[in-house]
């Protein structure tokens, strides 16, 4: 089994996007397994739309409140552009 690596980057489509007033509500589907995951607050200023292609960075972490990865959301130019808990 492979072990997944801070580094590591999966490629992953833009699902949905709710506009908030500041934020961005972006819900991905990676490519592979079909998993999703939903950022909260992505700079809402940020040109992201359905369909556009972004990548995940995924960290194991101690189980925090039943979540064992660190969750991060990156742009093409593998800028950070929100996280989360899964």
């Amino acid at each position: 089994m492979n072990e997944i690596r801070e580094v590591d980057r999966f490629e992953c489509k833009v699902v949905n996007v709710i506009q908030n007033l500041m934020w961005k509500g972006i819900t991905v589907e990676e490519n592979g397994t079909k998993g999703r995951v939903y950022f909260g607050r992505v700079n809402g200023e940020l040109n992201i739309n359905h369909g556009d292609t972004l990548y995940l960075g995924i960290k194991p972490v101690y189980e925090v409140e039943d979540k064992t990865m660190h969750v991060t959301l990156y742009d093409a130019e593998n800028k950070k552009l929100d996280w989360t808990l899964v």
